[in-house]
């Protein structure tokens, strides 16, 4: 059996992705209009969701279903 390979994340989730979201950005500045850009921002567009909902899960005022 293989062992997993596991490492520490040195930056939080919502760091990575505005990271990632802003070189997508750079990306697609450059792309001609087209599919590959339009996976593009929709790559962003799902970053920058992960990132509100990371938000709102972290949030003090979210309270625990009842």
């Amino acid at each position: 059996m293989r062992k997993r390979r596991r490492f520490t994340q040195t930056s939080t989730l919502e760091a990575r992705l505005a990271e990632d979201t802003a070189q997508l950005r750079v990306q697609a500045d450059t792309l001609k209009p087209g599919l590959a850009r339009d996976n593009v921002l929709r790559r962003i567009r799902q970053n920058e969701t992960a990132i509100h909902i990371s938000e709102w899960l972290a949030s003090p005022g979210l309270k625990a279903p009842s």
